[in-house]
């Protein structure tokens, strides 16, 4: 007998947990569970909407060249304002790829050789390319229109729809461009041990310095 009142009043507590959860409406719990599952999207996709979030930048603040650069962007000083509809990176990518129409060109290709017999792919867009149509010898040392080395993103090359967005922008401003490939992308295979990562900088280094060489 005691040990049924006991059973009993442990449970009661619990009973009028579920009796006070059932009179609450359906549609309450319909709309707690749309917010909750829009506060994880808004977390999860990165939302940068409504915020307005400062531009950061990363660069050496004792090169003088860095600082000429960066005080001649000035929407590099602001702050992001995305599309509305667009204000998760995520989003973008996604609307990119299943959206974007890229610009038609043709690249020219020169295959740069590391020093540890990794090849590295350059894709080249002159200026003359896109603005005149004139086809231009990519070696032309005398050359003197200016030069933006385009780097993909960790798994992308110069056939990804921004590449070739930024790349048709930049040409069609006034700079020849060069996409300087990851290692084992762009159609090229390993030619070495090595592979490429995000912090490991030496192919670029190297790809600046052959650039250099070639347009002093």
């Amino acid at each position: 007998m005691n040990a049924g009142i006991t059973e009993q009043e442990l449970l009661s507590p619990y009973l009028l947990l579920f009796k006070s959860l059932s009179l609450i409406p359906i549609s309450h719990y319909l709309i707690s569970f749309f917010l909750t599952i829009l506060l994880l999207l808004y977390f999860f996709l990165e939302f940068h909407f409504p915020r307005a979030d400062p531009i950061s930048l990363t660069f050496n603040p004792n090169s003088d060249f860095c600082q000429f650069i960066a005080s001649k962007c000035r929407l590099l000083h602001g702050r992001y304002f995305p599309t509305i509809w667009l204000s998760s990176p995520h989003l973008q990518t996604a609307f990119l790829s299943l959206f974007g129409t890229s610009p038609r060109f043709c690249y020219k290709r020169n295959l740069f050789q590391a020093t540890d017999g990794g090849t590295i792919a350059l894709d080249w867009l002159m200026h003359s390319d896109v603005v005149e149509g004139i086809s231009q010898v990519v070696n032309d040392s005398n050359d003197r229109t200016p030069i933006a080395i385009v780097i993909p993103g960790l798994t992308s090359d110069s056939t990804a729809a921004y590449i070739k967005h930024l790349a048709f922008r930049l040409a069609k401003g006034g700079w020849n461009v060069v996409v300087s490939n990851h290692r084992g992308l762009g159609g090229i295979s390993l030619t070495s041990d090595s592979f490429y990562n995000a912090g490991w900088t030496e192919d670029l280094r190297k790809v600046i310095d052959h650039v250099h060489s070639q347009f002093p």
